[in-house]
């Protein structure tokens, strides 16, 4: 998490390139260890390069399926290691299926500017997402 200087006022925020480490990590230790993961990248500020101190971190974890409900798949995946607020999507690769069929904004959005960090080797998804 960002750190407080104790002889400022000043944050110390981490840069893109610390965020992106400590997301590999996480994504290398997290993704073998649950089979249903297809893929995980992020989106937004830092995968643009337009982040900024106070940014947070937009992950997009893509799973094979879920028994949860969308708004509660997130509480499942502990981003405590994670230097920065994370905000977590998780979607179903039938969702992902669906939201390329209908030409998805959100879909577009992704495929253009994700930043994949960890893919099982076996899967195949939508060609557009690659």
């Amino acid at each position: 998490m960002p750190v407080r200087s104790l002889s400022s006022s000043v944050f110390k925020w981490p840069d893109a390139q610390q965020v992106d480490e400590a997301v590999r990590r996480w994504a290398e230790a997290v993704g073998p260890a649950h089979a249903e993961v297809l893929r995980i990248g992020y989106i937004g500020s830092y995968a643009r390069g337009d982040w900024g101190v106070g940014s947070d971190l937009d992950l997009f974890i893509l799973v094979e399926r879920s028994d949860r409900p969308f708004g509660r798949r997130a509480s499942r995946w502990d981003t405590t290691a994670l230097p920065v607020p994370t905000d977590v999507w998780v979607y179903t690769r039938e969702e992902w299926e669906r939201m390329a069929a209908q030409g998805s904004r959100f879909f577009q959005e992704v495929t253009r500017e994700a930043v994949w960090v960890y893919e099982r080797p076996e899967q195949t998804l939508h060609e557009e997402q690659r």
